[in-house]
Formats: structure tokens, sequence, C-alpha cells
């Protein structure tokens, strides 16, 4: 089975880490790294981004493909957002097992973070006739 982990972000977290000391901010990205390492040895890893900060973000709707409504987002009181995601070809408690991990990746003086991994079973689409 495939999984999507969406790592969630808050904005108060991402600017309290410019108060992070230099090594936090390594030993933070050596984890990440470290983490897909594993998985892309052990074979789970599909894919894994981090994701631009929400103020780059752009709304994208249309009732027309050739007439794009774009606008900023996402909406400015949102308290949480989308920090990056990773895509894993495993089993349902290996998931689990792998998003907990991933929430421990370490902050501010080592202290594991917590942070929040929703996981999601990827679907196939439907069979259609077509």
């Amino acid at each position: 089975m495939k999984f999507m982990m969406l790592m969630q972000g808050t904005q108060s977290g991402w600017e309290s880490m410019g108060t992070w000391a230099p090594a936090d901010i390594q030993a933070h990205i050596g984890f990440m790294v470290n983490l897909a390492k594993e998985l892309t040895k052990s074979g789970e890893l599909v894919m894994a981004e981090g994701l631009d900060v929400p103020a780059n973000a752009k709304i994208v709707r249309a009732q027309k493909a050739n007439a794009p409504i774009v606008t900023d987002g996402p909406f400015a009181e949102a308290k949480e957002f989308l920090a990056g995601f990773w895509i894993v070809e495993c089993s349902a408690q290996r998931v689990i097992e792998i998003a907990a991990k991933a929430s421990t990746a370490p902050g501010k003086g080592g202290v594991p973070m917590g942070i929040a991994i929703e996981v999601r079973q990827v679907m196939s689409a439907p069979h259609v006739e077509g």
C-alpha cells in the first residue's frame, strides 16, 4: 500500500526557527536527510519534499481551464500549513512507525518537536470504461 505522510507546521513554529542555533538547524535537516536515506535503503520511499513557506503559496480556481483566478494563499488566518510530505510504500502498521519517527525530528536545543504528521492512504482511481 502507498501512504502520504503530511507534515504540518505552524506560523509561530516557522518563525521560531529564526531563533535556533545553527547547530540545531543542521541537526533538524540532518535528521530529515537521514530519514529519507533510511527509507530509500529499505525500498519504502517513493518521494519526499519540503514545501515553500505559505507566504509564497498561490490558490488557483477556474471555471474554464484558460481563465484561472489566482490569489495568494493559504488564508492569513490559517494556523497550520503543509510544510512537507513523504510518499511511502509499506504496510499500515509500518507507516505509523515511520510517521512517529518523523514526528521526533529535533528542534531547538535538540528537543524532539512532536511534529503533527497526517497519514493518508494513496488510493487508486476506480476503473472507468472508456
